[in-house]
C-alpha cells in the first residue's frame, strides 16, 4: 500500500501535521497478528479505560468482507492506533460507507491528536478510493471539534449507550469534481455566441432547424479517444449523435463526419467504427469531410426529424425523474470505472427500440446521459429546467459489475433521463431497464437520498452557467 500522505495529496488535500516523520506509517492490516493487536487496543482503551463496552466492542462489521482496518505504527513496528471502515447499509456497493473504531494508544510517546489525524486522513483518502460517496462517522461530543479541524461536517446529535455523541460527514466532491471538468466552463464560454436560432433550447445537444421539422445535432470524440482506440472512437461518435437526437424524441434520418488523422491506416480505422456505428443506429452517412496527415479528430452531426421535439429543460418542480439505461454489457475495456459498453453487443432492433424510447414517451423534458455522468446530465436537464433535483441511491438501477458511484458518474452508452408528471403511464422500454428514481425540486443542485433518508448535495449550483431554457 502506499504511504497515506501520498494518497492524501492525490486526492487534493495537505498531508497531516505528523507524517512528515519517517517513523508513523499508516498502513492496512496484514493478516490475524495485525488484526488482533489492533482489536487489543481498542478493547484496552474502549472497555477497560473508558467503560464504552461492558465487555467486547466487536460487533457484525468487524467480520464484514468489506471492512477495512488501517493502522498506525512508529519506525519500530510499535502499534501506535488504528481505524475501521466499511459499507452502511445492505448493498456493499452503494457508495455509504462508516468510519468507527479510531483508537490511540495512550502510551504511544506521541499525541493522540497526531496519530489520530493520521488515521482520520487516511480512511477518508481509503473510502473515496474504494467508492464512497457518503462517509460518515459518529463520535463522541469532546471529539467533534477535531474532526471539524480536518474538514468533517457536523450532521446532527445521537446518544449511543447513554453518552451524548456526534454524526460526522466528510465532504466528498467527486460528482461536483466531474461536473467542474466537463460541463461548467460552457456558460461563461457561450455567452458570446448568444441563443440565436437555439433560443429556447438551451441545455439541449441537438437543436431544431428554423423552418423545418430538421433536428441537428453536433458531438467531437476526444482526440485521446481517437488516438488509443480509433474504431471504439468511431462508434462512439455514431453512437452519441443517435442519444442527441433520440433524446428530443426525433427519427433518426442520418449523419454527416468530419474525420482526421495522422496517416492513411488511422483514417481507416475511425471510419470502420463510423461505418459499424451507422448500420447499427440507423443513422446512414449522408456526407462529411476526411483529412489524411493531421492530428487526430472526428465530429458527428446527426440529423433528425421530429415535429414537437422533446426539450431537454422542460420540466417542473415535483416531477418524477426516470432513468432508462441498457444494463447489459461491460466496462470497455481501457475503460474501467468511466465508460459502459452495452451497445457493441446488440443488435440492430434492440438498438432501435430503445433509441425509441423518448419518443414514445413524449416526456416533459429529456436529456441522454454525457460524460458529466447521471448525476451531472440530471444537473444539466434541472437547471434548463429551472430546478433542482434529488437521486434516490438505492432506486437507481445498474448493472451487476458497477457500483453505484461509478455508474452515476460514468458515461453509460445508452443512458437517458427523463422527467415528467408523478403517475404518467409509460410505454416499455426493454431491453433496456426503466424506473423512476428521483424528482425535480426548488432547491437548486443535485441531491443524493440514501435509504436512511438523508441527502448529500452531488452539485451545489447549477451545472453549466446556461441558465434556464
Amino acid at each position: 500500500m502506499p504511504a497515506v500522505q501520498d494518497l492524501v495529496v492525490a486526492l487534493g488535500g495537505a498531508p497531516p501535521r505528523h507524517l512528515g516523520a519517517p517513523d508513523l506509517l499508516v498502513r492496512h492490516t496484514e493478516g490475524p497478528s495485525d488484526l488482533a493487536r489492533y482489536r487489543s487496543l481498542r478493547r484496552r482503551v474502549f472497555v477497560e479505560e473508558q467503560e464504552l463496552f461492558a465487555r467486547t466492542d466487536v460487533d457484525e462489521y468487524d467480520d464484514h468482507p468489506r471492512t477495512i482496518v488501517l493502522v498506525a505504527e512508529d519506525g519500530d513496528g510499535e502499534l501506535l492506533g488504528g481505524v475501521r471502515l466499511h459499507p452502511q447499509g445492505e448493498d456493499p456497493e452503494l457508495g455509504w460507507w462508516q468510519g468507527g473504531r479510531l483508537v490511540c494508544g495512550v502510551d504511544s510517546g506521541r499525541g493522540r491528536r497526531g496519530v489520530g489525524a493520521a488515521l482520520v486522513r487516511a480512511a477518508c483518502a481509503i473510502a473515496e478510493l474504494e467508492g464512497a460517496l457518503r462517509f460518515d462517522a459518529t463520535v463522541q461530543a469532546p471529539r467533534e471539534g477535531f474532526f471539524a479541524r480536518l474538514g468533517w461536517e457536523r450532521v446532527g446529535e445521537t446518544e449511543q449507550r447513554g453518552i451524548p455523541h456526534v454524526r460526522m460527514r466528510w465532504p466528498i466532491d467527486r460528482i461536483a469534481r466531474l461536473v467542474e471538468e466537463t460541463k461548467a466552463p460552457l456558460g461563461a464560454l457561450l455567452e458570446p455566441l448568444g441563443q440565436g436560432a437555439g433560443a429556447g433550447w438551451l441545455g439541449d445537444d441537438g437543436v431544431p432547424v428554423p423552418g423545418s421539422s430538421v433536428v441537428a445535432a453536433v458531438d467531437a470524440i476526444a482526440p485521446a479517444m481517437v488516438a488509443r482506440d480509433p474504431e471504439w472512437a468511431g462508434w462512439c461518435g455514431m453512437l452519441v449523435a443517435a442519444n442527441d437526437l433520440a433524446a428530443m424524441g426525433a427519427e433518426r434520418i442520418g449523419a454527416l463526419d468530419s474525420v482526421a488523422a495522422p496517416d492513411r491506416a488511422r483514417v481507416e480505422r475511425v471510419l470502420r467504427g463510423v461505418r459499424d456505428g451507422a448500420r447499427a443506429f440507423g443513422l446512414p452517412i449522408l456526407g462529411g469531410h476526411t483529412q489524411v496527415g493531421a492530428p487526430g479528430a472526428l465530429s458527428v452531426t446527426g440529423l433528425g426529424r421530429a415535429g414537437r421535439p422533446v426539450p431537454g429543460g422542460g420540466g417542473h418542480v415535483g416531477d418524477e425523474v426516470r432513468l432508462t439505461t441498457d444494463l447489459y454489457g461491460g466496462w470497455r475495456p481501457g475503460y474501467t470505472g468511466s465508460q459502459w459498453d452495452s451497445t457493441s453487443g446488440r443488435s440492430a432492433t434492440e438498438i432501435d427500440a430503445m433509441l425509441d424510447t423518448v419518443r414514445r414517451l413524449r416526456p416533459r423534458a429529456a436529456k441522454d446521459v454525457s460524460m458529466a455522468g447521471i448525476a451531472g446530465t440530471l444537473g444539466m436537464l434541472a437547471e434548463a429546467s429551472g430546478c433542482g433535483a434529488e437521486l434516490r441511491a438505492a432506486d437507481i438501477a445498474r448493472p451487476a459489475g458497477a457500483g453505484l458511484t461509478d455508474w452515476i458518474t460514468c458515461f453509460p452508452g445508452f443512458g437517458m433521463l427523463s422527467a415528467d408528471a408523478p403517475g404518467v403511464a409509460t410505454p416499455s422500454a426493454a431491453p433496456a431497464s426503466s424506473a423512476v428514481c428521483g424528482a425535480l425540486t426548488a432547491e437548486p443542485g443535485v441531491r443524493i437520498v440514501w435509504p436512511d433518508g438523508e441527502s448529500t448535495v452531488a452539485l451545489a449550483g447549477a451545472a453549466t452557467g446556461l441558465g434556464e431554457a
